[in-house]
């Protein structure tokens, strides 16, 4: 048996077609794990488990019967779960009052309810075995952004949830923690990445002067979700080029 496939585990992404999920489940597939990629139906899913060999499973993320019945077929298949990552999202960038009350509850169901539905499957399914399970928050939910309530709300939520969870299940070896990006460039955020002048506005927001890459929020999940890091709880980590822990765009000039 060859060392990576001693070293295999078995990973829930949920979300696995958007931007960051996707590269989860491709960094995750090329380190040899078994994966179970979940989403709405979608052409992107078929396509991602079908060029990563992976199994697949159509849900919505915001039912908790349904988040349920996905970490107990990827059990059943799997004989375990060691960990599972929640990249399930949305972004709504309006001002309170122009916000719609249906707005409001699609974003927190979207963002924090799947989170939520993601905390109680896996606490009713991974408690005996312990595991990782990674959320994510997003930099707005500590930096005053104009124009994101709704959604800084949902992700604060999401922050206070995991480090609730993290302290019920510590003693059962499962692990909760958040990852909080800025601004990255995928699909969900092309109508600000494509816009000259919205970009730029976004890329001076961000002291390191660029936006985030899928690839390196995936990179974080896979750290946080590997065995080798399981003194690691309830933390939030940031990954934002910058914008939620220096003022401005002072990047250091050499003279």
């Amino acid at each position: 048996m060859s060392t990576q496939s001693k070293n295999a585990r078995a990973f829930i992404v949920l979300g696995a077609s958007g931007g960051i999920g996707a590269q989860v489940a491709s960094q995750l597939s090329a380190a040899g794990h078994e994966l179970m990629l979940a989403s709405r139906k979608s052409d992107r899913l078929d396509d991602l488990a079908r060029e990563l060999k992976a199994s697949k499973r159509e849900l919505d993320a915001v039912k908790c019967d349904e988040v349920q019945a996905c970490f107990e077929a990827a059990s059943q298949k799997f004989g375990r779960i060691d960990g599972a990552v929640n990249c399930v999202g949305s972004l709504l960038l309006k001002p309170a009052h122009l916000t719609r009350e249906s707005e409001w509850h699609e974003t927190i169901n979207t963002n924090l309810t799947s989170a939520f539905a993601t905390v109680r499957a896996a606490a009713k399914t991974m408690t005996s075995m312990g595991g990782s399970v990674v959320l994510l928050s997003s930099a707005a939910a500590k930096v005053g952004l104009a124009n994101h309530e709704a959604i800084a709300a949902a992700k604060a939520g999401v922050v206070g949830l995991a480090r609730s969870a993290a302290a019920s299940y510590a003693g059962r070896s499962l692990r909760f923690n958040v990852v909080a990006p800025g601004l990255v460039k995928t699909e969900l955020t092309k109508k600000i990445w494509e816009n000259e002048r919205a970009a730029a506005s976004s890329t001076a927001m961000h002291p390191l002067g660029r936006l985030g890459k899928p690839e390196e929020v995936a990179s974080l999940i896979a750290w946080l979700l590997d065995p080798a890091n399981s003194w690691v709880t309830g933390e939030v980590f940031s990954i934002d080029g910058g914008l939620g822990n220096i003022q401005g765009n002072q990047r250091a000039t050499r003279g």
